[in-house]
């Protein structure tokens, strides 16, 4: 959501495992694929999903943007930009974004290829980011455009308040770098008045909705224009 106004210009591609007994978690099921051939498979499905049942939704509005989880050991193997094409997301390459987790640093052939994506017109972001050595190097290497943080730092900036260290590094550092900043786990009014006011575009997290299926995202988005 932007925060200056209140409306909807995005979503983030989540995965939810359904089964008859419930849905499990995504930290129940993610960790155990990682760094395996089922980690590219997956990715891939969520790309082919993601054309499925929001691919109208892209073609109809502008000022929209779907981000999708990229694992780094993905990267650079072809697949990616093979699924995407296939899936006929091509044309709306400029509305994907490609969020990289901090497990790890890309290796080479990952880097080359996130340069790769950004020069076609992918928008790539640093997930849970933070001010430490890691991050700093992969932006270092690659055209970051947008950064996102966790819920813990939502969390942490209504306790501890404007003066906080780690809120006017983040301020600073979206400032001098032209950086968009998405805060996610934003839960209460509070917080999202809270960084409305500190000057943060954008923000996600059940204040504004729970997770939602396409249909019912695609009603919330019309809604909140």
């Amino acid at each position: 959501m932007q925060l200056a106004d209140g409306r909807c210009v995005g979503a983030e591609a989540l995965i939810r495992w359904g089964r008859p007994d419930g849905v499990v978690p995504p930290d129940a099921f993610i960790p155990i694929i990682e760094n395996t051939p089922l980690s590219g498979v997956l990715t891939y499905w969520v790309i082919e999903t993601v054309s499925k049942e929001l691919g109208g939704w892209l073609a109809a509005n502008d000022d929209v943007h779907v981000s999708i989880n990229v694992p780094p050991e993905v990267l650079g193997r072809g697949g990616l930009e093979y699924a995407a094409v296939k899936a006929g997301l091509g044309p709306f390459a400029h509305k994907l974004v490609m969020e990289i987790t901090e497990r790890s640093i890309p290796d080479r052939i990952g880097l080359e290829a996130l340069n790769g994506y950004s020069d076609f017109g992918v928008r790539i972001a640093l997930d849970d980011f933070g001010l430490h050595d890691a991050n700093l190097l992969l932006m270092s290497r690659v055209r970051i455009d947008i950064i996102t943080t966790d819920k813990s730092f939502a969390d942490s900036m209504l306790a501890t308040g404007p003066a906080d260290p780690r809120m006017q590094a983040l301020i600073t550092f979206m400032r001098t770098n032209a950086f968009e900043v998405i805060v996610e786990g934003v839960e209460t009014e509070a917080q999202r008045d809270f960084l409305r006011d500190a000057g943060i575009p954008m923000a996600q997290g059940w204040y504004f909705s729970p997770s939602l299926r396409a249909g019912d995202f695609q009603a919330f988005y019309y809604a909140n224009q």
